[in-house]
Protein backbone atom coordinates (compact mmCIF):
# COMPACT_ATOMS: atom_id res chain seq x y z
CA UNK A 1 0.00 0.00 0.00
CA UNK A 2 1.04 3.47 -1.24
CA UNK A 3 1.97 5.46 1.77
CA UNK A 4 0.68 9.08 1.21
CA UNK A 5 2.00 12.32 1.80
CA UNK A 6 -0.80 14.48 1.09
CA UNK A 7 -4.32 13.46 0.31
CA UNK A 8 -7.30 16.37 -0.28
CA UNK A 9 -10.96 15.23 -1.00
CA UNK A 10 -13.91 17.31 -2.30
CA UNK A 11 -17.70 15.94 -2.71
CA UNK A 12 -17.58 18.25 -5.75
CA UNK A 13 -15.04 18.72 -8.37
CA UNK A 14 -16.05 22.43 -8.65
CA UNK A 15 -13.23 23.87 -6.41
CA UNK A 16 -10.84 22.72 -8.01
CA UNK A 17 -12.29 23.70 -11.24
CA UNK A 18 -12.55 27.25 -9.86
CA UNK A 19 -9.28 27.39 -8.87
CA UNK A 20 -7.36 26.37 -11.91
CA UNK A 21 -9.47 28.79 -14.48
CA UNK A 22 -8.52 31.60 -12.00
CA UNK A 23 -4.77 30.82 -11.85
CA UNK A 24 -4.97 29.95 -15.90
CA UNK A 25 -5.41 33.56 -16.62
CA UNK A 26 -1.96 33.95 -15.37
CA UNK A 27 0.05 30.92 -15.45
CA UNK A 28 1.22 28.34 -17.28
CA UNK A 29 3.05 26.32 -14.19
CA UNK A 30 2.01 26.42 -10.62
CA UNK A 31 3.85 25.92 -7.37
CA UNK A 32 0.60 24.87 -4.68
CA UNK A 33 2.00 24.99 -1.21
CA UNK A 34 0.27 22.37 1.11
CA UNK A 35 0.84 22.42 4.99
CA UNK A 36 -1.48 21.24 8.08
CA UNK A 37 -3.74 24.92 7.54
CA UNK A 38 -4.65 23.49 3.60
CA UNK A 39 -3.34 24.35 0.25
CA UNK A 40 -2.28 28.06 -0.68
CA UNK A 41 -0.87 29.44 -4.09
CA UNK A 42 0.44 32.76 -5.37
CA UNK A 43 1.58 33.72 -8.20
CA UNK A 44 2.33 36.31 -10.74
CA UNK A 45 1.89 36.87 -15.00
CA UNK A 46 5.17 37.12 -16.61
CA UNK A 47 4.72 41.10 -17.08
CA UNK A 48 4.57 41.27 -13.26
CA UNK A 49 1.51 43.12 -13.89
CA UNK A 50 -1.19 41.00 -11.88
CA UNK A 51 -0.84 38.90 -9.06
CA UNK A 52 -3.18 35.95 -7.79
CA UNK A 53 -3.21 34.81 -4.05
CA UNK A 54 -5.47 32.01 -2.93
CA UNK A 55 -5.73 30.09 -0.03
CA UNK A 56 -8.12 26.66 0.44
CA UNK A 57 -8.54 26.21 4.50
CA UNK A 58 -8.63 22.66 5.47
CA UNK A 59 -11.61 23.14 7.07
CA UNK A 60 -13.22 23.42 3.51
CA UNK A 61 -12.25 20.25 2.30
CA UNK A 62 -14.29 16.80 3.19
CA UNK A 63 -11.26 15.30 4.26
CA UNK A 64 -7.25 16.73 4.22
CA UNK A 65 -4.74 15.03 5.29
CA UNK A 66 -0.90 16.55 5.26
CA UNK A 67 2.10 15.53 6.84
CA UNK A 68 4.44 18.09 6.72
CA UNK A 69 4.73 21.46 4.68
CA UNK A 70 5.41 20.41 1.35
CA UNK A 71 5.45 22.34 -2.79
CA UNK A 72 4.08 20.75 -5.69
CA UNK A 73 4.55 22.13 -9.10
CA UNK A 74 2.02 21.08 -12.23
CA UNK A 75 1.63 22.93 -15.37
CA UNK A 76 -2.05 23.68 -15.51
CA UNK A 77 -3.34 22.88 -18.33
CA UNK A 78 -2.36 19.28 -18.00
CA UNK A 79 -4.10 19.49 -14.28
CA UNK A 80 -6.91 21.29 -15.68
CA UNK A 81 -7.73 18.43 -18.44
CA UNK A 82 -8.00 15.66 -15.87
CA UNK A 83 -9.95 17.93 -13.51
CA UNK A 84 -12.38 18.64 -16.81
CA UNK A 85 -12.96 15.13 -17.22
CA UNK A 86 -14.73 15.18 -13.66
CA UNK A 87 -18.38 15.10 -13.08
CA UNK A 88 -20.27 17.58 -11.22
CA UNK A 89 -21.70 14.91 -8.60
CA UNK A 90 -17.81 12.94 -8.44
CA UNK A 91 -16.08 13.06 -5.53
CA UNK A 92 -12.68 13.92 -6.23
CA UNK A 93 -9.40 13.18 -4.21
CA UNK A 94 -6.51 14.46 -5.25
CA UNK A 95 -3.25 13.23 -3.46
CA UNK A 96 0.93 12.74 -3.52
CA UNK A 97 2.68 9.61 -2.65
CA UNK A 98 6.68 9.71 -2.23
CA UNK A 99 7.07 8.53 -6.00
CA UNK A 100 6.59 12.13 -7.34
CA UNK A 101 2.90 11.89 -8.93
CA UNK A 102 0.60 13.73 -8.72
CA UNK A 103 -2.69 11.00 -8.13
CA UNK A 104 -6.73 12.37 -9.16
CA UNK A 105 -9.09 9.23 -8.11
CA UNK A 106 -12.70 10.25 -9.17
CA UNK A 107 -15.73 8.73 -7.06
CA UNK A 108 -19.02 8.61 -9.09
CA UNK A 109 -20.97 6.92 -11.74
CA UNK A 110 -17.84 4.84 -11.97
CA UNK A 111 -14.42 5.33 -10.19
CA UNK A 112 -11.28 7.53 -12.16
CA UNK A 113 -7.74 7.52 -11.77
CA UNK A 114 -5.22 9.53 -13.11
CA UNK A 115 -1.69 9.95 -12.34
CA UNK A 116 0.12 13.54 -13.39
CA UNK A 117 4.42 13.26 -13.41
CA UNK A 118 5.10 16.16 -10.70
CA UNK A 119 6.97 19.29 -12.08
CA UNK A 120 10.16 21.05 -10.33
CA UNK A 121 8.54 23.56 -7.92
CA UNK A 122 9.69 26.87 -7.73
CA UNK A 123 10.99 27.80 -4.61
CA UNK A 124 11.13 31.61 -4.69
CA UNK A 125 7.98 33.29 -3.25
CA UNK A 126 5.81 36.31 -4.38
CA UNK A 127 5.67 39.01 -1.75
CA UNK A 128 2.07 40.40 -1.54
CA UNK A 129 2.02 44.25 -2.32
CA UNK A 130 1.43 46.56 1.57
CA UNK A 131 -1.63 48.53 0.24
CA UNK A 132 -3.96 50.78 1.63
CA UNK A 133 -7.01 50.86 -0.13
CA UNK A 134 -9.77 54.12 -0.22
CA UNK A 135 -12.59 53.00 -2.10
CA UNK A 136 -14.36 49.96 -2.12
CA UNK A 137 -17.37 48.17 -3.44
CA UNK A 138 -18.88 44.79 -3.01
CA UNK A 139 -21.08 43.97 -6.17
CA UNK A 140 -22.35 40.36 -7.76
CA UNK A 141 -19.78 39.29 -10.17
CA UNK A 142 -22.31 38.69 -12.78
CA UNK A 143 -23.20 42.61 -12.75
CA UNK A 144 -19.08 43.40 -12.62
CA UNK A 145 -18.52 41.34 -15.71
CA UNK A 146 -21.93 43.05 -17.48
CA UNK A 147 -20.09 46.32 -16.60
CA UNK A 148 -16.93 45.50 -18.18
CA UNK A 149 -18.01 44.02 -21.13
CA UNK A 150 -20.41 47.37 -21.22
CA UNK A 151 -16.71 49.38 -21.66
CA UNK A 152 -15.01 46.85 -23.49
CA UNK A 153 -17.39 47.52 -26.22
CA UNK A 154 -15.40 51.06 -27.53
CA UNK A 155 -12.35 50.96 -25.18
CA UNK A 156 -8.91 48.27 -23.79
CA UNK A 157 -9.05 50.13 -20.25
CA UNK A 158 -11.63 50.77 -17.72
CA UNK A 159 -11.02 54.30 -15.18
CA UNK A 160 -12.74 53.47 -12.08
CA UNK A 161 -13.91 56.79 -10.39
CA UNK A 162 -15.82 56.79 -6.98
CA UNK A 163 -17.83 59.42 -5.20
CA UNK A 164 -19.08 59.37 -2.03
CA UNK A 165 -22.50 58.60 -3.35
CA UNK A 166 -21.57 56.55 -6.66
CA UNK A 167 -19.02 54.76 -8.98
CA UNK A 168 -18.47 55.67 -12.43
CA UNK A 169 -16.46 53.03 -14.55
CA UNK A 170 -15.71 54.50 -18.02
CA UNK A 171 -13.83 53.69 -21.16
CA UNK A 172 -12.46 56.23 -24.29
CA UNK A 173 -11.37 55.62 -27.26
CA UNK A 174 -11.21 57.05 -30.90
CA UNK A 175 -14.20 55.12 -31.77
CA UNK A 176 -15.84 56.90 -28.62
CA UNK A 177 -16.84 56.44 -24.88
CA UNK A 178 -19.02 54.26 -22.56
CA UNK A 179 -19.90 55.24 -19.21
CA UNK A 180 -21.69 52.81 -16.03
CA UNK A 181 -22.76 54.76 -13.13
CA UNK A 182 -23.20 52.60 -9.82
CA UNK A 183 -25.37 53.61 -7.08
CA UNK A 184 -26.45 52.52 -4.10
CA UNK A 185 -29.88 51.19 -5.31
CA UNK A 186 -28.35 49.98 -8.67
CA UNK A 187 -29.16 46.15 -9.13
CA UNK A 188 -26.04 43.81 -7.92
CA UNK A 189 -24.41 46.86 -6.11
CA UNK A 190 -24.48 45.11 -2.30
CA UNK A 191 -21.93 47.83 -0.41
CA UNK A 192 -19.94 51.57 -1.27
CA UNK A 193 -17.23 52.87 1.17
CA UNK A 194 -15.44 55.61 0.06
CA UNK A 195 -13.23 57.33 2.67
CA UNK A 196 -11.48 59.20 -0.31
CA UNK A 197 -12.41 59.73 -3.83
CA UNK A 198 -10.38 58.19 -6.07
CA UNK A 199 -9.26 57.63 -9.81
CA UNK A 200 -7.39 54.61 -11.40
CA UNK A 201 -7.83 53.20 -15.09
CA UNK A 202 -6.93 49.19 -15.42
CA UNK A 203 -6.56 46.62 -18.70
CA UNK A 204 -9.68 45.34 -19.17
CA UNK A 205 -8.64 41.90 -20.89
CA UNK A 206 -6.78 41.21 -17.42
CA UNK A 207 -9.91 42.14 -15.53
CA UNK A 208 -12.29 39.80 -18.01
CA UNK A 209 -10.37 37.22 -18.04
CA UNK A 210 -10.04 36.52 -14.13
CA UNK A 211 -13.82 37.37 -13.45
CA UNK A 212 -14.99 35.35 -16.47
CA UNK A 213 -12.89 32.32 -14.58
CA UNK A 214 -14.70 32.75 -11.37
CA UNK A 215 -17.84 33.81 -12.91
CA UNK A 216 -20.01 30.59 -13.33
CA UNK A 217 -20.25 30.12 -9.38
CA UNK A 218 -22.56 33.84 -9.65
CA UNK A 219 -20.11 35.05 -6.47
CA UNK A 220 -20.21 38.18 -4.87
CA UNK A 221 -16.49 40.50 -5.26
CA UNK A 222 -15.26 43.07 -3.37
CA UNK A 223 -13.01 45.72 -5.32
CA UNK A 224 -10.84 47.78 -3.51
CA UNK A 225 -8.13 50.26 -5.14
CA UNK A 226 -6.53 54.15 -4.85
CA UNK A 227 -5.92 57.03 -7.19
CA UNK A 228 -3.60 55.54 -9.09
CA UNK A 229 -2.87 52.35 -6.98
CA UNK A 230 -3.53 48.62 -7.72
CA UNK A 231 -6.63 47.12 -7.56
CA UNK A 232 -7.82 44.32 -5.64
CA UNK A 233 -10.52 41.85 -6.01
CA UNK A 234 -11.67 39.70 -3.32
CA UNK A 235 -13.98 37.05 -4.78
CA UNK A 236 -16.17 35.38 -2.01
CA UNK A 237 -16.56 31.58 -3.09
CA UNK A 238 -18.05 29.01 -0.32
CA UNK A 239 -15.49 26.35 -0.07
CA UNK A 240 -12.58 27.63 -0.95
CA UNK A 241 -11.37 30.54 1.68
CA UNK A 242 -9.78 33.22 0.07
CA UNK A 243 -9.17 34.34 -3.80
CA UNK A 244 -7.53 37.46 -3.92
CA UNK A 245 -6.46 39.01 -7.69
CA UNK A 246 -4.55 41.78 -8.02
CA UNK A 247 -3.42 44.19 -11.30
CA UNK A 248 -1.15 47.51 -11.70
CA UNK A 249 -2.75 50.48 -12.94
CA UNK A 250 -2.32 51.68 -16.25
CA UNK A 251 0.31 54.70 -15.94
CA UNK A 252 -0.75 57.19 -18.20
CA UNK A 253 1.55 60.28 -19.61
Amino acid sequence: MIDLMFAAKTKSPDQWKIITSAISTLVDEATFEATTEGISFRGMDPSHVALIDIFWPNSAFDSYKCDSELKFGVRVSEFSKLIKRTDKKDELEVSISDEDMLQIKTIGSYKREYKMRLIESSSASTPLPKLSFNSKLVLSLSSFDKILSDIEVVSEYVEITSYPDKIEFLGKSDTGEASVIMEPNSEGLEEIEVKDESKATYSLDYLLKIVKSVSSVGVSSAIEYSTKMPIRLEFRITNIGRIHFYLAPRVQD
